[in-house]
C-alpha cells in the first residue's frame, strides 16, 4: 500500500530566513507554496524576491497563491488576537471563487510534486489560517500534515 502524501506547513515568525530554508531542506520539501495574500515582509529574506531565490539556491520551487491569502479584515483579527473571527472570515473566502481555485491547484500539487509545504507569517500554525488550508487539503485528499518549527535563532 502506497504511503500518503503529506503536506507541511510553517511560519517564519521570530526566525531568521537561514532557520526556516534549513528546515524546509531537512524536511526534504521541493515545493514552497505562499499562501500569504501580500508577499512582502519587514523581516530579511521574507519578501516574495528574496524568498524565491533563497528556496532557489537549495533546489526548493516557489509558487505563490495570493487567493488563499487571508483577507485585510482577518489579518487585523489576527493581529488582534480574535482567531474566532479570523476563522469565520477565513471560512467564508474559503468559498469565494479564486480561493477554491486555487485549493484545487494546491490539492493537484501536492499529489503531484515531491513534498510541499504552505508558508504563511504566523509561528504557531494553530492561530495562522494555513492550518484551515492544510485541513482542507487533508480531508480532501487524505495526506498527512506535518507542521514544521524552524529555531530561533
Amino acid at each position: 500500500m502506497a504511503r500518503a502524501k503529506k503536506l507541511f506547513t510553517i511560519g517564519y515568525e521570530q526566525t531568521p530566513a537561514k532557520a526556516v530554508l534549513d528546515e524546509l531542506q531537512d524536511a526534504g520539501v521541493k515545493l514552497l507554496v505562499d499562501v500569504r495574500a501580500v508577499a512582502s515582509s519587514r523581516r530579511p529574506g521574507f519578501s516574495k524576491n528574496q524568498l524565491a531565490a533563497g528556496l532557489d539556491e537549495r533546489g526548493i520551487s516557489y509558487l505563490h497563491l495570493r487567493g488563499l491569502g487571508t483577507p485585510k479584515d482577518g489579518r487585523i483579527a489576527a493581529r488582534s488576537g480574535q482567531f474566532d473571527i479570523l476563522h469565520k472570515i477565513y471560512a467564508k473566502h474559503l468559498k469565494t471563487p479564486q480561493a477554491r481555485e486555487e485549493l484545487d491547484e494546491l490539492s493537484a500539487l501536492v499529489k503531484q510534486s515531491g513534498p510541499v509545504c504552505i508558508l504563511c507569517y504566523e509561528r504557531d500554525h494553530a492561530h495562522c489560517h494555513r492550518r484551515w488550508i492544510a485541513e482542507v487539503i487533508e480531508d480532501r485528499d487524505g495526506v498527512k500534515i506535518e507542521n514544521l518549527v524552524a529555531p530561533q535563532v
